[in-house]
């Protein structure tokens, strides 16, 4: 008897830039509390999620040399997570094909995992809510959730708490990719050094929203 193969669920997530970015002292957790702006772009990461007798992950395009194809990749991750959540076994294969430069502070990753989880979800037919997939995306990472949601949001306690923003018109930006990337850990932990023992400076997030709001 012949069984029909479930086709692969394929999905396109945005790259993110932050408008406001004001970064606070170092949490308990060992996280930054943050008050940030995100924005979706228009470049993309693909994501295909496939049920797969030889399950794993497969990445293609410009920088996958520096992108994990193991446990750590944050897609994996997500396909983890969510077999555990749902009871499943993880027999799927990942593909990503990356249109989102990798170490640039876009969120490449993190909209990867968002991906996943969306694409996953599809392919097991699991139903699950948006707030369910968004506690997910949080035990993932900072700006996962917002990579779920998309658009325009402002996002504080370590990025995951995301609350939409008005942003009247198009916007067009002009983004300029250094020859190497950065990684966020580094980043945060020369900020820390840079600091020292001083307060973290106030940087008030209402004129950027007041901005997109009148556009």
């Amino acid at each position: 008897m012949l069984s029909a193969v479930r086709p692969p669920v394929t999905v396109r997530v945005p790259a993110k830039i932050n408008l406001h970015l004001s970064v606070g002292g170092v949490r308990a957790d060992g996280y930054h509390d943050l008050v940030t702006v995100f924005h979706a772009v228009s470049l993309f990461d693909e994501v295909a999620v496939s049920l797969s007798d030889e399950p794993g992950l497969e990445v293609h395009g410009e920088g996958v040399s520096e992108v994990p194809v193991d446990d750590t990749n944050l897609a994996w991750r997500a396909v983890d997570l969510l077999a555990r959540h749902s009871g499943r076994d993880p027999a799927v294969r990942v593909v990503l094909r990356k249109g989102i430069p990798v170490a640039g502070g876009m969120a490449g990753g993190s909209a990867d995992a968002a991906g996943t989880l969306v694409a996953l979800s599809a392919l097991w037919k699991l139903d699950l809510p948006r707030d369910e997939l968004s506690e997910m995306a949080a035990q993932l990472g900072s700006d996962v959730t917002f990579a779920l949601h998309g658009g325009t949001a402002l996002g504080t306690g370590r990025g995951e708490q995301i609350v939409p923003v008005l942003a009247r018109h198009p916007m067009h930006w002009v983004i300029a990719l250094a020859r190497r990337g950065l990684s966020t850990p580094t980043v945060f932990t020369e900020l820390d050094r840079l600091r020292g023992d001083a307060e973290p400076p106030e940087r008030p997030v209402e004129p950027v929203l007041g901005a997109l709001s009148q556009g």
